[in-house]
């Protein structure tokens, strides 16, 4: 029975056992089969990266090849088709990014991983937004996690748009707002209307009065600030001022990025002309940036509201009408945009361009000065340096009023003439104070709203951005003139920059952007104006109306025998808050007539581009060529039709509209606007227009030949001059460089003379003499009165040698502590090393299993070695030991960190010699497999694993999984 029972535990034994094998067989089957799984997928994954990388390369080659235009008609591209052929425009959505295969869900923005993309309008180093503002910037940039207001050097994320230049240096943004007060005449502010302006301007005269700094008449006409720079009295165009501000957010932009920043978008007004936008750019240029497009600022707002929403109506929808007020410090911009899902389109914008926060500021500093002038008998006008005090305390004053209704009090110390001054005032006094201001926040509202030809209940939402909507009173008009409530959603300070950042990210290749397109608009009408053969001797065209959508071109064709001059000036001068009409004028060249006598066919194409700059693209004249045989049968395309309605046809005039967006793919599809010296306007029909080309392709075939442009723009800077602003700008650079490496060479010395005179007295008095002590206390005085005597404006290499000399004295001495600081320890270490070695010596010696294996020779030369460190641990110590603190050590720590490392290096590979292998189990199975041959006419193959079968099972699952 005992038998028989240990027979059953046996046998339950070994099913137990079979049954664990099956299982450990089936799991590692099941591994084996999800690792092949994964790996096919990972290889399916690769290919289908590779796959997706190779279309977009070859996507990127082909935009590549379609975009050798210049950057102005690529930024025409970029926009949405006008509403000339509004069908095409509902039907596709353009983006700059058009062909990012981003979803409406991805992040905004995205950063792009696949192949890099050929340059377009950004290099895609950087993508960065820049808020210009009168009183303050703000620099927003684009990264993988979204868009980023980013902090200057001193951690603040608003840098004053202030410049303050000194006998050595400049300083820019918070170090010069800092000095506007005690460098008064020579610190630069509130210069941003004076752009692109002559000096004679009544503008320029206007803000002259306000401002503490000279401004002076440049040779080119243009108004420029007078300063004291490098010892010497200095004049700088307004371009040089901006350059030097946009290169301070330049390099804080790459501080932040650390990389290199280009690329970049930079706000405007809505209401700059074209002169006052071409100053912007050159100072960019300036600044060494490649300012992509210029950004009207409630465009901005626009954007960075419109493209993180998710519940924009269709295309095919009606829009959501939103109204964008920004009330800044010196101007107030009210526009309606219409929204789609991924569309955004300016309807109206309109503007007063003289009212702001500065605009209270002001009736607060005149309440205050009059009071003072009665209270204390102080005329603060007459000061300057008094004047900016109140008006920084003014501008705090209206803030907290804006949070408070009741009586806060103004408290300047040490006013003028040594005068402690006060007073108080609370929100219901500053309102009526204020009175006449806030009555000028309706009129443009109700301007926007007739241009745009809306309703109250048209408009979804009202977002107000800038600081002065802060101020509630501008609320409360801004409500009772909608009768709804207004937004505060978007970031008032920030959202401008936040807009350009998002509009550089769509402009880059660096990254993928979900789609949105956007349309602005011209804010001026447009007139050309040419000389005629007719009585009254000129022809004129309004070529932009008021509104009209932009980025955009059209074509205007001419009739002319001769070379020609188009003008270009705004229509209604009472509209724009700028003196001079005009815009500039372009001469058409080398104009000739036809070879039998008619007029040239000259087309002359006119943009308003990305940066709302009007220009002259291009010209080109349409030349006949005759089939022979039949030379008098070929007339123009347009010519007879143009006969037919007047009998001289020199001066006629086509205006053929192109789409901002697809110029040359629809230029056939696009109507036709033929303009006569009457003003009477025909239409014809795209078929109409077919059918002619058809028909003087068969009788005749034309030329195109490109003309030359003799361009004259209204305060255009000159090539040479630009050259030399971006010259000086350099070098100032440079100069600033210089000055801070030696400030910072001065101030290393004076650190070095503290820093060590305060250890002499605590942490190195043990490790020098009384002798040298009193010697090096009167060196380090010496160099301290040194410093702000005859030292205090030396060149960079005297403080260089100068610490160096007072280093000669104090490193030994600092020597000295850290020997004694690390010794200790460096020695504990190599003592332990030691007697670790000598412990495994011990062991060997006493038959010690580990280390049987080791070589008695080598050992003997590990002992030999063990000795002779004991000896120079020893000896060093003891002669270290009768050294005093003052002395040099005998034995340095880098010395013993050496011979422990030595140790180390000679010790451990004899010592910790590994074992070798004893290879018994191997052997014994060899010699099986040679004495055990096949059993019963088996062969030797049918007793290993069938792995040929296995392996075709394998291929024929992984088969199926591709087909799958």
């Amino acid at each position: 029975m005992d038998f028989t029972l240990l027979i059953a535990t046996a046998a339950g034994a070994i099913v137990t056992l079979a049954a664990a094998a099956v299982a450990a067989l089936i799991v590692v089957k099941s591994l084996s089969s999800l690792k092949r799984t994964i790996r096919e997928k990972e290889s399916s994954k690769k290919i289908s990266f590779k796959a997706e990388t190779n279309r977009k390369r070859e996507t990127y080659k082909e935009l590549g090849e379609k975009e050798q235009e210049t950057q102005e008609e690529l930024g025409e591209k970029e926009q949405e088709t006008p509403e000339v052929n509004k069908e095409k425009q509902d039907s596709q959505t353009l983006s700059p990014n058009s062909w990012s295969n981003s979803s409406e869900k991805d992040a905004v923005p995205a950063q792009e991983a696949s192949a890099p993309a050929p340059r377009r309008l950004g290099g895609g180093m950087s993508v960065v937004g820049i808020d210009l503002g009168f009183l303050n910037c703000y620099i927003a940039v684009a990264r993988s996690g979204g868009i980023e207001t980013i902090a200057n050097e001193y951690s603040d994320r608003c840098t004053p748009a202030c410049i303050s230049l000194g006998s050595r240096t400049r300083a820019i943004g918070n170090a010069a707002k800092s000095q506007i007060v005690t460098n008064v005449r020579n610190t630069i502010h509130g210069f941003k209307k004076l752009h692109g302006r002559s000096f004679d301007d009544p503008i320029v005269q206007t803000e002259r009065i306000r401002l503490p700094y000279e401004l002076q008449k440049m040779p080119n006409g243009s108004a420029g600030v007078k300063v004291r720079y490098l010892e010497e009295e200095r004049p700088f165009a307004i371009e040089q001022v901006t350059g030097m501000l946009l290169a301070k957010l330049k390099e804080t932009s790459e501080n932040a990025l650390k990389k290199p920043v280009a690329d970049c978008v930079i706000s405007i007004p809505s209401f700059f002309t074209d002169a006052e936008r071409r100053s912007v750019m050159a100072a960019a240029q300036v600044a060494g940036l490649n300012c992509l497009r210029l950004m009207n600022e409630t465009t901005a707002v626009a954007l960075a509201y419109g493209i993180y929403k998710q519940d924009l109506p269709p295309l095919d929808e009606k829009p959501r009408n939103v109204i964008f007020i920004d009330m800044g410090h010196s101007a107030y911009q009210v526009s309606v945009c219409a929204f789609n899902k991924g569309k955004l389109k300016v309807l109206a914008t309109t503007f007063d361009p003289y009212l702001g926060g500065r605009n209270f500021d002001e009736a607060l500093v005149d309440y205050f000065c009059e009071e003072f002038k009665t209270k204390y008998k102080i005329n603060v006008k007459e000061n300057s340096r008094a004047l900016l005090r109140l008006y920084q305390e003014c501008e705090k004053l209206k803030k907290l009023m804006s949070a408070n209704a009741s009586d806060l009090p103004l408290n300047i110390e040490c006013f003028m003439n040594d005068l402690d001054v006060s007073s108080k005032m609370n929100r219901a006094q500053f309102e009526q104070l204020c009175a006449s201001l806030f009555t000028r926040v309706e009129p443009p509202l109700k301007a926007v709203m007739e241009q745009a030809n809306l309703q109250r209940e048209d408009i979804s939402s009202i977002e107000i951005v800038g600081g002065a909507t802060r101020i509630p009173a501008v609320k409360e008009q801004i409500t009772k003139f909608f009768l709804k409530d207004i937004s505060t959603t978007l970031n008032a300070d920030e959202a401008v920059a936040r807009g350009c950042a998002l509009q550089c990210a769509i402009l880059s290749p660096a990254f993928k952007v979900r789609e949105f397109s956007i349309t602005d608009l011209v804010p001026y009408s447009i007139m050309l104006r040419w000389k005629t053969s007719f009585e009254d001797g000129t022809g004129e065209c309004e070529v932009f109306c008021k509104n009209h959508p932009a980025p955009f071109s059209k074509v205007i064709t001419f009739h002319k025998k001769e070379p020609f001059e188009l003008e270009a000036f705004y229509t209604n001068l009472h509209e724009v808050p700028y003196p001079d009409p005009r815009i500039g004028s372009f001469t058409i060249q080398n104009v000739f007539p036809q070879s039998d006598g008619d007029s040239s066919k000259v087309k002359v194409k006119v943009r308003v581009n990305i940066h709302g700059i009007f220009s002259v693209a291009s010209a080109s004249v349409i030349e006949k060529q005759n089939v022979e045989g039949d030379p008098s049968d070929a007339p123009m395309e347009t010519e007879a039709s143009f006969k037919n309605e007047s009998k001289d046809d020199v001066d006629k005039m086509q205006v053929d509209q192109e789409e901002g967006g697809h110029q040359k793919c629809h230029a056939e599809h696009t109507p036709e606007e033929e303009i006569d010296h009457t003003g009477t306007k025909t239409k014809s029909a795209p078929s109409d227009k077919q059918d002619r080309l058809n028909q003087t392709i068969k009788k005749g075939k034309v030329k195109s030949i490109d003309l030359p442009i003799q361009s004259s723009l209204c305060r255009q800077l000159g090539q040479d001059l630009l050259n030399s602003y971006i010259e000086n700008e350099g070098k100032m650079i440079m100069q600033d460089k210089l000055e801070k490496e030696r400030n910072d060479a001065k101030n290393a010395v004076e650190e070095y003379v503290y820093d060590f005179r305060d250890k002499l007295g605590t942490v190195y008095e043990k490790f020098i003499t009384q002798e040298d002590l009193n010697k090096l206390s009167a060196i380090l005085e010496d160099t301290e009165n040194w410093l702000y005597e005859e030292g205090e404006d030396q060149p960079k290499q005297i403080y260089v040698d100068k610490l160096q000399e007072l280093k000669k004295y104090g490193q030994p001495i600092q020597m000295r502590y850290m020997e004694h600081e690390e010794r200790p320890k460096a020695l504990n270490d190599l003592g332990k090393k030691i007697q670790l070695v000598m412990k495994v010596i011990e062991a060997y010696r006493n038959k010690d299993e580990r280390y049987d294996h080791l070589d008695p020779a080598e050992v003997e030369k590990v002992e030999k070695y063990i000795s002779e460190a004991m000896s120079w641990l020893n000896s060093k110590m003891n002669a270290q030991n009768k050294l005093s603190l003052t002395q040099d050590p005998v034995v340095k720590v880098s010395e013993i960190v050496a011979k422990s490392k030595e140790l180390d290096s000679f010790c451990n590979p004899i010592i910790y010699k590994p074992k070798p292998k004893v290879e018994v189990a191997e052997d014994k199975a060899k010699a099986n497999s040679e004495h055990n041959g096949p059993m019963d006419g088996q062969s030797g193959t049918e007793t290993k694993p069938d792995t040929t079968k296995d392996s075709s099972q394998h291929t024929k699952s992984s088969g199926e999984m591709e087909v799958d």
